[in-house]
């Protein structure tokens, strides 16, 4: 009875994961060449990511690229039923540290029809950011809105006031430049913490205008070691139309400590922090599909 109960639970759940559009942000922590040749590692990361139809990923620390090639690799021999690509920023960064930011997404969803690197050659105030947000417009036939910007950025600890604020002019630039309000800003942003004091909130014109709506509460805890709490990580929206395709109360984040039985240690190999996510609803036609 117990076994068949459970079951039954892991049909239902994988039938509410299909009627929805997941979208998620993850910081991997300096992914490279030495976690992709990690097969735990790796075996983690395709079990996370797998569950997502669009994964903005931060921290891609390999110049050649192999890592990016490698996890598309496990991907889609982890999951067949699906075909992965990915969009990757340019390196990213003032001095030798260099990083990027990619997108992957299942392609058989979701398409790329435009992007657009902010930072190292646009004239100010774009330029003061120390790694330009990465910006993608993405379309997909099955959502309930089915054009969409997704604004990825990992800010400078020590410049996440500045960074911040940085970046509503950037959504501004957008809106403008592609002629659509559905905008959704997420990733590593240290919004929390010491890098806000806040006495800084009230300034930050992304916090304060109420055409931005934040998914991931100022509470919430986006990190893995126990010895921190903090909302890092976050997702937010702009634009009433994407904002009614959100699926209430499904931002948050993914504790893969749990979800995948990990110690602490273990899952600190894979990142220092969980990756936070957001259900969109299906369009009607998907849904009948369903």
């Amino acid at each position: 009875m117990g076994r068949a109960f459970a079951f039954l639970l892991i049909l239902l759940g994988a039938q509410l994961v299909a009627s929805t559009f997941k979208i998620c942000a993850f910081n991997i922590r300096s992914f490279g060449k030495a976690k992709a040749a990690n097969r735990k590692v790796m075996g983690g990361l395709v079990q996370i990511l797998s569950r997502c139809d669009i994964s903005a990923v931060q921290e891609v620390r390999d110049s050649k690229g192999s890592a990016i090639r490698t996890l598309l690799k496990e991907l889609n021999r982890y999951d067949p039923s699906h075909r992965y690509s990915c969009l990757e920023s340019k390196r990213l960064g003032r001095g030798s540290y260099k990083e990027q930011n990619v997108f992957i997404y299942r392609m058989d969803l979701v398409s790329v029809t435009d992007w657009c690197q902010f930072g190292e050659e646009d004239s100010s105030p774009f330029e003061a950011f120390s790694r330009g947000p990465f910006a993608a417009r993405f379309h997909s036939p099955i959502t309930a809105v089915s054009d969409f910007v997704l604004l990825l950025h990992h800010a400078s600890p020590r410049e996440a006031v500045r960074e911040l604020d940085l970046l509503f002019g950037v959504c501004m630039e957008l809106v403008q430049r592609w002629k659509t309000q559905n905008l959704m800003v997420l990733g590593d942003l240290n919004a929390a913490g010491a890098y806000i004091p806040a006495s800084a909130w009230a300034g930050i014109r992304l916090r304060s205008h109420l055409d931005f709506h934040w998914l991931i509460g100022d509470q919430v805890d986006t990190t893995v070691s126990h010895r921190t709490c903090c909302a890092y990580d976050r997702i937010i929206v702009h634009g009433d139309e994407l904002l009614g395709a959100v699926v209430v109360r499904s931002a948050k984040p993914f504790n893969f400590t749990h979800a995948l039985g990990l110690s602490e240690e273990e899952a600190l190999k894979i990142s220092d922090h969980y990756p936070v996510e957001v259900n969109l609803r299906l369009a009607l036609k998907a849904q009948r599909e369903l």
